[in-house]
């Protein structure tokens, strides 16, 4: 007899590793503490990520090219931190490597012009994808966590990340789709990533009135085509978690190569305090939505118990 699914289930579909604890960290910690199962899927290890302690540089990809194996510990340090046990890579360790970024005229995040084999960029949608659906077969997930069509900013991995988790939330949900990989689940609800114009909008013109001009300079969260905030109205869900916010931040300092105590992330937390990282913000994106109470949901699991 197989074992009982928990009552609450969450998945989440990042790109690499630090992208879950940065934008859902709060989330994570909040659900696993609640009994709820918790799954994290990483599309990829961060090979190709700039690493921040000069005395582990050697082991980026133009040195040793370690870091993925290095980056899987800092991972499990950080799942350590929020409680969660279920995290896995799509395909197995190493199936897709980081694709790398570039940058345009306008600084947006876009994909190199030289692209190693194997990168999670170049592959086939449809194979990442049937890589996917078995995983959301198994866990039968409520909740599905992903960035929107853009990834965030533009990082070419998030942007498939999107399309794999799109497409294999669509597959999944056909019961004549390739049996041989479980019985369908048609996930209730899925959702997108996203931060508050608004609240970002505070936190800046608070640390600017603490004689901070360094951290988050250059955003102009008045841009609309600022692809990683949203308007209030488009917001449907507020996870509130301040309690979590000093398991978010341990989280934070396990991926050491990529965030530093001396960086923005650290820095507008001292000034800001916990509500800089103790609040997360979601999309609808499909599925069965919220029930309409005239403000924000808080709770990811509203309406379909």
């Amino acid at each position: 007899m197989s074992t009982p699914l928990p009552d609450r289930r969450l998945m989440l579909v990042h790109a690499h590793p630090d992208d879950e604890t940065i934008g859902n960290g709060v989330t994570m910690a909040k659900y696993v503490a609640a009994g709820a199962a918790v799954t994290l899927v990483s599309c990829t290890l961060g090979e190709e990520g700039e690493v921040l302690v000069p005395e582990l540089v050697h082991l980026d990809a133009d040195h040793d090219d370690t870091l993925g194996p290095h980056r899987l510990g800092e991972l499990q340090q950080a799942m350590d931190a929020l409680g969660v046990t279920d995290f896995v890579r799509l395909g197995g360790d190493f199936c897709y490597r980081d694709s790398g970024m570039a940058y345009d005229d306008q600084r947006r995040a876009i994909a190199r012009d030289v692209l190693r084999d194997g990168i999670f960029w170049t592959a086939d949608l449809l194979e990442a994808s049937n890589a996917l659906v078995p995983l959301i077969r198994d866990r039968r997930p409520q909740v599905l966590l992903t960035y929107n069509e853009i990834g965030g900013y533009g990082h070419p991995d998030h942007v498939q990340a999107h399309r794999v988790a799109m497409y294999g939330y669509l597959l999944a949900g056909v019961p004549t789709y390739r049996p041989d990989l479980g019985e369908a689940w048609l996930v209730p609800r899925v959702l997108w990533n996203t931060m508050s114009r608004e609240r970002m909008r505070e936190g800046i013109e608070a640390l600017r009135a603490a004689g901070d001009t360094e951290t988050f300079a250059g955003w102009d969260v008045e841009n609309p085509d600022l692809p990683m905030v949203s308007s209030n109205a488009d917001i449907v869900a507020e996870i509130a978690g301040e309690e979590y916010v000093e398991a978010k931040l341990k989280a934070m300092r396990a991926h050491a190569t990529q965030i530093t105590e001396d960086g923005p992330f650290f820095a507008g937390a001292k000034v800001i305090g916990d509500q800089m990282w103790g609040r997360e913000y979601y999309r609808f994106a499909a599925g069965l939505p919220f029930p309409d109470t005239g403000g924000w949901a808080d709770d990811l699991f509203a309406g379909l118990d």
